[in-house]
């Protein structure tokens, strides 16, 4: 989801993550000026955390160690001394390696060590990068050889946010906030749009299934149930009614847990609204909470529903709906509608 990461941070301490494609030169601008910026990266050992500040112009300041029950951007795994290396590649004349190598690093000493570090409770598909950080220039010009590699989670322009918590103690899972609508590109890139724009998705919740299912990962049958139910009753209090639901002729949509990130610490999943068309999803414009009037699906208004009695506790069983492929999902459903078909 992330694209080319554009902070100053990244060039000035060439911090990297698998969805960092491209790392700025760092220049007079971006360097660190205060001593304990310096000294707080240089002494940051396993269990530490790291945060800094960033302005409106990338520009990054207060670099530091903090709390990690407070908010920070980095959780350090493990340091590497890069002068051991078992070549001459990172000496004392060296320059400081550019981000193709930085990549290979981080992949040959970063991955082992973190995930040792979580004892192995890490969802690769969740919202934490693998990620690592170098000296900034001025202090590997000075003979600092230190890579500290650690977990981050980045917003869609690579920029490293601010998270409470250990990595191994937190939902991992990645979700969006209620009111937030979600385009899915050919690609299937999933991102977050304004809802005036084209989207496919309208998050109306987020569900931490942990807090009901805890005796562990649920079989599908009880997850699709509990996800039918707590999705509808969330999305008609998001829209104020039942009728309004109704009326959009939107539908409710759940995303899923599979075991494998259920057990690497993910629990949570947005409910959303959608429309289905011939197995995939319709494009949408317009926010659900503006009513029928407020959207167009495919470029038209809404269809008319045929006059009914509104329904006051809805409990239908599932359905199918498409997942970001397009294809049906086996967790990831609709309530209320007709299965879309399969392509």
């Amino acid at each position: 989801m992330a694209t080319l990461a554009a902070a100053a941070f990244l060039g000035a301490y060439g911090l990297l993550s698998p969805n960092t494609g491209n790392q700025s030169a760092p220049n007079k601008a971006e360097q660190p000026s205060a001593e304990p910026e310096v000294v707080a990266f240089t002494s940051a050992e396993s269990g530490t955390c790291l945060s800094w500040d960033i302005d409106g112009k990338g520009e990054i300041s207060n670099f530091a160690e903090i709390s990690c029950d407070k908010p920070h951007r980095f959780e350090v795994a493990a340091r590497e001394d890069l002068s051991t290396y078992p070549t001459s590649e990172f000496g004392p004349d060296a320059e400081r390696p550019d981000v193709t190598r930085q990549n290979a690093l981080r992949d040959e000493l970063c991955e082992s060590s973190t995930l040792g570090y979580l004892h192995g409770k890490w969802d690769p598909n969740g919202k934490f990068d693998i990620a690592s950080v170098l000296p900034p220039q001025a202090a590997w010009q000075q003979g600092d050889r230190t890579l500290l590699c650690g977990l981050q989670t980045t917003d869609e322009a690579g920029v490293p946010q601010l998270n409470t918590g250990n990595v191994e103690a937190v939902d991992q899972s990645v979700v969006a906030k209620p009111g937030e609508c979600r385009s899915i590109d050919d690609k299937q890139i999933v991102r977050t749009v304004d809802c005036a724009q084209p989207h496919q998705l309208e998050t109306v919740s987020i569900v931490n299934l942990g807090e009901h299912f805890t005796g562990g990962y649920p079989n599908g049958e009880e997850l699709n149930s509990y996800l039918n139910e707590t999705c509808t009753a969330a999305a008609i209090e998001y829209l104020g009614e039942e009728e309004n639901l109704y009326q959009s002729t939107l539908q409710p949509f759940w995303g899923s847990v599979s075991e494998a990130a259920w057990n690497g610490g993910s629990r949570s999943v947005n409910c959303s609204l959608m429309h289905p068309n011939d197995g995939h999803f319709s494009t949408i414009t317009g926010s659900a909470t503006g009513g029928r009037n407020a959207l167009t699906i495919d470029g038209a208004p809404p269809a008319v529903q045929p006059e009914r009695n509104p329904v006051r506790n809805p409990s239908a069983a599932p359905t199918t709906a498409p997942n970001a492929q397009g294809a049906p999902a086996d967790n990831s459903s609709a309530a209320n509608a007709p299965a879309p078909a399969a392509q």
